[in-house]
């Protein structure tokens, strides 16, 4: 894509399996460090914003458009399931013979609204946590 120009970030959100809430702190933190070694394998994604609810993730990600992100998103949600399900026994226990993440998600492109959604996302589970979880693992 040497003669292409984009920016297109994308605001992502999924959710636990029947929304349970295992994304405590420790888990979290372990996802996310999960998130990013699955980014690392991929050079030309950007992540600029994560954090978490108890039971969901938002993320904003910048991706080029030779990516689908349906395959994107796919990447991210099984391979951080599959080390979250191998990391903490009480979620493999929970989630037997199935994924972590429930079976959709959400995705919109960020224009116009960006610093919305940025803070948006920055807000996430504030009065749990006090965090905004980009800058603990970045």
């Amino acid at each position: 894509m040497a003669h292409s120009v984009y920016q297109i970030q994308y605001h992502i959100v999924w959710g636990t399996k029947y929304r349970r809430k295992v994304l405590k702190y420790y888990v979290r933190g372990e996802l996310i460090r999960s998130l990013y070694k699955t980014l690392k394998l991929y050079p030309d994604w950007y992540l600029h914003q994560v954090n978490t609810g108890d039971d969901h993730v938002h993320m904003l990600l910048e991706v080029p458009p030779i990516y689908s992100i349906a395959a994107v998103v796919k990447l991210l949600k099984s391979e951080s399931s599959a080390h979250l399900r191998k990391t903490y026994p009480f979620i493999n226990n929970i989630y037997s013979h199935s994924g972590v993440w429930s079976a959709g998600y959400f995705v919109s492109t960020v224009g116009l609204n960006e610093q919305q959604i940025i803070k948006y996302i920055a807000n996430q589970n504030r009065l749990d946590r006090s965090v905004d979880a980009t800058e603990e693992f970045s």
